[in-house]
């Protein structure tokens, strides 16, 4: 199947015309739009690299188009224009890309980042008006805010998919972040999110046991490169939620890997997770920790973070809940939760926060 330049379709309402659209200019446009920017991003040549999924840009303007420019990378990009049904953008080649909306007055538009990028960073350049149109401030940041940590069923892999087969191609062109499970609760709080998570990465072991960093071993960086600080001085959310263990457990250890058996790679994930925990609590000693857990592998990881839960609660840690999600049907790409169970494991998510009323009043 040819990959198009543009996809531009309407994810919401296929039978109203777009609110918005979007199209290849000539760089003609110099006025930056000044950007709230969701996620980590490393400045680089004017613009931004970035590789942790759900990267997303905020701007407001006065007028009926605004720039959009991008860099190198293979990326998937959803456009929305004042809460309008998004229009995708879809493996653009570097350039320019003009959003125009119908009305000229003042706009909010929003890009999300909704692709994964593991095989590298890829770039964007920012958001610039054109003549006739008048940038305006950034939009504040939100009082809310939310990090997601986890593995593929953080980033949505292959969430939009009606089939469980899919090529590689096709669980890249499915997956969508901003529908996924922190999007979802991102836009349910009106929160910022961030979400640090990587497919295949476990605690201490990946799936399979491949050898790559795992998520405890990429979270200190921007990029995947392990030599690119990740600045968080900044960045505090009041919830932290993370679903880590399915790679840990639902692939039997092979000959070679370290531990001996079973019972070793459990010390070694409740002990890991343990301290990586314990990390982000020095950073954010007032956070809600959720843990959340399917019952895949025969219930071994829920048990293994029912198990993390408890000795984290043996060293006087009260702000944590742990969250059992069963009943999914995992009907995305290669048994992964669709955008139902995505749904399904966010409101179960939303149940365990809402159970903490002072949540939002801590900072």
């Amino acid at each position: 199947m040819p990959r198009p330049l543009i996809a531009a379709f309407l994810l919401a309402i296929p039978a109203i015309a777009p609110a918005q659209t979007v199209a290849p200019v000539a760089e003609t446009a110099t006025r930056p739009i000044p950007l709230h920017i969701g996620g980590r991003v490393v400045p680089a040549g004017g613009g931004y690299k970035r590789q942790w999924p759900g990267t997303y840009l905020e701007a407001a303007f006065k007028g009926r188009a605004v720039d959009l420019k991008v860099g190198p990378g293979e990326v998937s990009l959803r456009i929305s224009i004042d809460g309008a049904a998004p229009v995708a953008l879809v493996r653009p080649k570097p350039g320019r890309y003009r959003i125009t909306t119908p009305g000229a007055g003042r706009h909010r538009i929003r890009v999300d980042v909704v692709s994964e990028s593991q095989t590298g960073p890829t770039g964007l350049g920012g958001l610039f008006a054109p003549a006739g149109t008048t940038p305006l401030a950034a939009p504040r940041a939100a009082v809310r805010r939310i990090e997601f940590i986890g593995d593929s069923h953080t980033v949505g892999y292959g969430n939009t998919s009606t089939s469980r087969d899919c090529t590689d191609v096709q669980v890249w062109e499915t997956t969508d972040t901003s529908q996924g499970i922190a999007g979802r609760l991102g836009k349910r709080y009106g929160a910022d999110i961030r979400v640090n998570a990587i497919s295949g990465r476990g605690i201490v072991r990946n799936y399979g046991g491949f050898a790559a960093p795992t998520v405890p071993q990429a979270y200190p960086y921007a990029l995947f490169d392990a030599k690119t600080p990740a600045d968080d001085a900044n960045w505090h959310p009041q919830v932290i939620v993370i679903a880590l263990g399915t790679n840990d457990f639902t692939t039997p250890l092979k000959p070679g890997e370290r531990w001996a058996d079973r019972a070793a790679l459990h010390a070694d994930y409740e002990a890991r997770y343990v301290a990586f925990v314990q990390g982000l609590r020095r950073r954010d000693p007032n956070a809600l920790f959720v843990l959340w857990a399917t019952d895949l592998a025969d219930g071994e990881i829920l048990r293994e973070v029912q198990q993390v839960a408890t000795k984290l609660r043996a060293t006087g840690e009260t702000r944590l809940a742990v969250v059992p999600v069963t009943g999914l049907d995992f009907g995305g790409c290669h048994y992964h939760p669709d955008l139902a169970d995505d749904a399904r494991i966010a409101a179960a998510i939303a149940t365990a926060i809402d159970a903490r009323p002072d949540v939002w009043k801590r900072r």
